[in-house]
C-alpha cells in the first residue's frame, strides 16, 4: 500500500484512540478528569471504580466493536451488490437478524443459539432482497430493501406483543439501538478483530469480485460460492452487532464512504481497515453524545445515529442518482 494509506489509518487509529478516552473519562456522573483516570488504573474512591470499570469501560468497547463489525458488514455489502448504498438496516439484514434474536429471547434459547438465529434471519432477508433486485439497479434495491425492512419491522411488533410485560421494556430500548444491553463486549471486540484481519487477508477478493463476475471468472475466483460466503459473513457480522447493541443503522453507510472520500481509495486492502476504524469511532461518539446531550436521561444510540446518517444517506442518494 502507498504510504499516504499508512498515514490515513494511524490518523483514524489515533482518532479512534482519543474518542475512546473521551468515552471514558466525560459522563453525567460529575466525576472529573483525573478521578476518572484514577478510577480506571484502580484508585480513587468504590462509586468512581464502578462508574468508570463497570459502565464506561464495558460500554466503550462494545460501541467501537459493535460499529467496526456494522462498518465491515456495509463494505461487504456494497462490494457484493456493487452498489455504494447499501447498508445492513437499509437492506433489512439488521432487521431479519433483529427477528432471528427476539425469537431466540423469546425462548429462552443460549447466546450460541441466538447468535445462529440471527444470522439465518438476516441471510434469509439478504437473499430475498438479492433475488428481488436482481438486474433493477439502485433503484430496485432500495425499493426491495425497504419493502423488507418494514415487514420486518411489522414481524418485530407482533414479537414484541408475545413478551412478558417483564421482557418488554428491555426489548424495546435494545431494538432503539443500546450499548449498555451488552453482556460481553470483549467477545465482541475479538470478534472484530479476527473479521478485520480477515477482510484485509481477503481485499484482493473484495477488489475482484467488486469489478463484476466476468473478471471473476477470468482470475479462477468462483463467483456464486464467493457471494454465498459474502453474505454469510455480512449476516454474521450484523447478527453479533445487532445481540450486541440493537438495530443501529447508517453505520455501515457512512464510514465506508467517509474512508473512501477521505483516502481517495476503493481498493478494500485499506477501505476495510479503514472503515472499522471510523465505524467505531462513529459509534462511540453518537453514544457519547447521547449518554451526555441530555443528561441525567439517555438517548438510545440508534436514535442518535439515526439523526446523523439520515441526511448523510439523502446526500449519498442524490449523488447516486445523479
Amino acid at each position: 500500500m502507498r504510504t499516504q494509506y499508512w498515514w490515513g489509518l494511524a490518523g483514524l487509529a489515533g482518532l479512534a484512540a482519543a474518542t475512546f478516552c473521551a468515552a471514558l473519562l466525560v459522563g453525567s456522573a460529575g466525576l472529573s478528569t483525573g478521578g476518572a483516570v484514577r478510577a480506571l488504573f484502580g484508585g480513587g474512591d468504590e462509586f468512581s471504580r464502578m462508574i468508570v470499570q463497570t459502565v464506561r469501560l464495558p460500554r466503550a468497547i462494545a460501541g467501537f466493536a459493535v460499529g467496526s463489525l456494522l462498518a465491515l458488514a456495509g463494505v461487504l455489502l456494497q462490494a457484493l451488490f456493487r452498489n455504494p448504498l447499501a447498508d445492513p438496516l437499509v437492506l433489512g439484514v439488521s432487521g431479519g437478524a433483529a427477528i432471528g434474536a427476539l425469537i431466540g429471547m423469546l425462548t429462552g434459547a443460549g447466546l450460541a443459539t441466538m447468535h445462529s438465529y440471527a444470522t439465518a434471519g438476516g441471510t434469509l432477508v439478504a437473499l430475498a432482497v438479492l433475488l428481488l433486485a436482481r438486474g433493477g439497479g439502485a433503484t430496485r434495491l432500495l425499493l426491495c430493501g425497504v419493502v423488507f425492512a418494514s415487514a420486518c419491522g411489522a414481524v418485530l411488533t407482533v414479537l414484541l406483543t408475545l413478551a412478558d410485560n417483564g421482557q418488554l421494556r428491555g426489548m424495546v430500548f435494545w431494538l432503539a439501538g443500546d450499548l449498555s444491553w451488552t453482556q460481553r463486549p470483549a467477545l465482541l471486540l475479538l470478534a472484530t478483530g479476527v473479521t478485520l484481519i480477515g477482510a484485509f487477508l481477503g481485499g484482493r477478493w473484495l477488489n475482484v469480485l467488486g469489478s463484476g463476475e466476468l473478471r471473476s471468472a477470468i482470475v479462477g475466483i468462483p463467483a456464486g460460492s464467493a457471494r454465498l460466503g459474502i453474505f454469510v459473513v455480512s449476516a454474521a457480522l450484523t447478527s453479533v452487532a445487532v445481540i450486541g447493541g440493537g438495530m443501529i443503522g447508517f453505520v455501515g453507510l457512512i464510514a465506508p464512504h467517509l474512508v473512501r472520500l477521505g483516502l481517495n481509495t476503493s481498493d478494500h486492502r485499506v477501505v476495510a481497515p479503514a472503515a472499522a476504524l471510523a465505524g467505531g469511532t462513529l459509534l462511540c461518539l453518537a453514544d457519547l453524545i447521547g449518554r451526555t446531550v441530555a443528561e441525567p436521561r439517555e438517548l438510545p444510540v440508534g436514535a442518535v445515529m439515526a439523526l446523523i446518517g439520515a441526511p448523510v444517506f439523502i446526500v449519498l442518494l442524490r449523488r447516486q442518482t445523479r
